[in-house]
């Protein structure tokens, strides 16, 4: 099922809300969320996901990350067939992916490095060279190579939320998958940030993200997926806004 250079193939999915991995393999199903999901994204492209509060997109993500079970369905997420997932897979899975949470989730009581240095050592990095290296290379592409041993409660919004993006480039992922993560930000933030995702993707990772915001989708455009009414479909912003606009002048 895994086509060429896919990194995500979903065929013929149905997502239930209130599923979670202790459920696994039970059968059992909660309301259904979303269903006849298809959706292929290839190495090195950027997907929005767009739509309503509660229309769907976080779960997909969550099951792309194995957080939420699939059970419905065939699934292929950066080589591994959800399915077939067990639970002792699920940190391998975690592993070849990258996830930036709104909410950034840093250890406040450790500084940049060691928010870093930690999760290395927890994913079996064991040099400490090619650590430090490693973490030196993330700190430059997401330009804090000069705030290594500041706090978190140290550092802007904006530089939290690349933190938490170096954080998930760690193990040079194939798949980035970004939930909301210009939702507290400023636009000028949010502007570098987008930008940021869209160099990531260009360096070959593919980049899938959900957001409201349609200004930032105009200004970095790229495929973008519409959740509603339990489905969804890829759509043309761009078209489906001047359409808006020309209502809204009628």
């Amino acid at each position: 099922m895994d086509r060429g250079n896919n990194v995500v193939e979903l065929r013929n999915v149905a997502i239930y809300h209130g599923d979670d991995t202790s459920r696994r393999g039970a059968g059992a199903e909660g309301e259904l969320v979303l269903s006849d999901v298809n959706l292929s994204v290839a190495a090195g492209e950027t997907v929005y996901f767009i739509g309503r509060v509660g229309s769907g997109k976080s779960t997909l993500l969550k099951t792309m990350y194995a957080e939420v079970p699939l059970l419905e369905g065939e699934g292929r997420v950066v080589g591994m067939d959800l399915r077939r997932l067990r639970r002792s897979d699920i940190p391998y899975l975690r592993r070849r992916m990258g996830i930036v949470f709104q909410d950034y989730q840093l250890l406040d009581d450790r500084n940049v490095f060691f928010n870093l240095y930690d999760v290395m050592k927890a994913t079996g990095w064991r040099r400490e060279a090619e650590i430090r290296r490693r973490i030196d290379e993330v700190l430059t592409l997401v330009g804090l190579d000069n705030k290594a041993y500041k706090m978190p409660h140290e550092l802007s919004g904006g530089e939290q939320q690349r933190l938490t993006i170096a954080r998930a480039l760690l193990n040079a992922p194939r798949l980035l998958l970004a939930d909301e993560p210009t939702g507290n930000l400023d636009p000028v933030t949010a502007d570098g940030i987008m930008r940021l995702f869209h160099e990531i993707a260009e360096s070959g990772c593919a980049v899938i993200m959900s957001t409201h915001n349609t200004a930032l989708i105009e200004q970095f455009p790229a495929r973008t997926i519409l959740f509603s009414k339990g489905r969804i479909k890829e759509i043309d912003l761009e078209r489906s806004l001047e359409a808006d606009r020309s209502q809204d002048v009628r």
